[in-house]
């Protein structure tokens, strides 16, 4: 066995996904560390075959994918540094449950896992929070009250001066009105394609619609453009989180944040995207209702300790992963296998002899549960089980 096996701390690290949604030198601008040169997404840091973390410092396991197979334990979430320099696909996930069943369902039928029209990539769900590291972090998320959409489609309508947003106006002022309105907007064809096209000529030059107007400019013609008028639209500051369970339709913006989730890839996408869009499968998995505050307030948990946890049920069982954000020294009980990454200051690690720096840009897997001491000042996240 060698001596690396019983470490407490393994040093890690991973190259950051070039999509095109990202911002240039996007997570080395957040991290202090060498840009690409090019578009910086997002920095994956966990067990997810995707993309995942690699090993820096001799460890037997090259990545975390290899920790998991070989000690049979599983990594209950994925870690992420996403930079937005502009909107991503409007999208939702499944249940467990969903999730299980859709990937057996394409496995059956021979979809290649690589298949550009396959929706569930693994069998697991992916519920999500997200807390901004700037200033000015937006979203899209959950859907809003018919009555607020109705208002804001009839203030179109008057200065588009036309009626092409009254077939949309119909299906959204009758019964089942959110899923009505939204399926007939993926259901393309000339009127949607009409009705967008009023929308935005309606929209420019209002600064209430600056949006819909931003969302044109990069997918002309999207029934996306549509659908983020159905969405709340929020701003957050540095530290504000958003929490974004299954179901629930959503779509970053642009800026920077630290991402928690479920150990998944499974995305079903709606609109503002090159990238294929099952409609049917999307609206089986979507909640068709008005969402009420999707923020997630962070609970003191010691002096610098901040804990991002979310719930579904009171209990918070189900949710098997936190996020902590601490400021300054503290002592952290880790439940399991974590994850930790600094992003302003620098950090010290410590427990039973064992020790690891965590500076700007640094990231740090800790292989089992422990009492960890914090030392240092900045921004310190750490990812742990719930």
């Amino acid at each position: 066995m060698s001596a690396h096996e019983n470490e407490l701390f393994v040093q890690i690290g991973n190259e950051p996904r070039d999509y095109a949604w990202g911002r240039v030198d996007g997570v080395a601008g957040v991290l202090g560390t060498a840009g690409s040169g090019g578009p910086e997404a997002e920095l994956w840091l966990g067990a997810h075959p995707g993309s995942p973390a690699r090993t820096t410092d001799g460890s037997p396991w090259p990545t975390l994918l290899d920790w998991e197979q070989q000690s049979g334990a599983k990594l209950p979430f994925l870690l992420k540094i996403l930079v937005s320099g502009g909107p991503l696909s409007l999208q939702a996930h499944p249940t467990p449950a969903q999730a299980e069943a859709g990937f057996a369902d394409e496995n059956r039928r021979g979809v290649p896992l690589t298949a550009a029209h396959r929706n569930y990539k693994d069998p697991y769900a992916k519920p999500e929070l997200i807390v901004a590291l700037e200033d000015g972090f937006e979203a899209l998320c959950g859907f809003r009250p018919v009555a607020e959409i109705l208002a804001d489609v009839d203030a179109l309508a008057a200065r588009a001066g036309s009626d092409a947003l009254a077939p949309w106006r119909e299906e959204l002022n009758g019964p089942d009105g959110l899923r009505a309105g939204f399926s007939w907007l993926l259901a393309g064809g000339a009127g949607v394609d009409l009705a967008v096209a009023a929308l935005v000529v309606a929209a420019s030059g209002d600064d209430r619609f600056e949006l819909l107007t931003r969302l044109a400019e990069t997918y002309p013609g999207d029934p996306g453009i549509a659908v983020a008028l159905m969405l709340r639209h929020v701003t957050l500051a540095a530290g504000e989180s958003l929490w974004l369970p299954a179901g629930n339709i959503h779509a970053y913006l642009r800026g920077a944040g630290v991402e928690l989730m479920g150990p998944s890839d499974n995305v079903l996408r709606g609109g503002l995207t090159p990238k294929h869009v099952d409609t049917a499968e999307l609206e089986r998995v979507l909640t068709f209702t008005a969402s009420e505050d999707d923020h997630l307030v962070p609970v003191e948990v010691a002096e610098d300790v901040r804990s991002y946890r979310p719930r579904i049920h009171p209990s918070g069982a189900d949710v098997p992963f936190e996020l902590l954000a601490i400021t300054g020294d503290a002592t952290i009980a880790l439940a399991g296998p974590s994850i930790a990454i600094t992003t302003d200051g620098s950090f010290t690690l410590s427990s039973g002899g064992a020790t690891a720096g965590v500076p700007r840009g640094a990231a740090v897997f800790a292989t089992r549960a422990a009492d960890v001491q914090v030392a240092g000042s900045g921004r310190l996240w750490i990812a742990t089980a719930g």
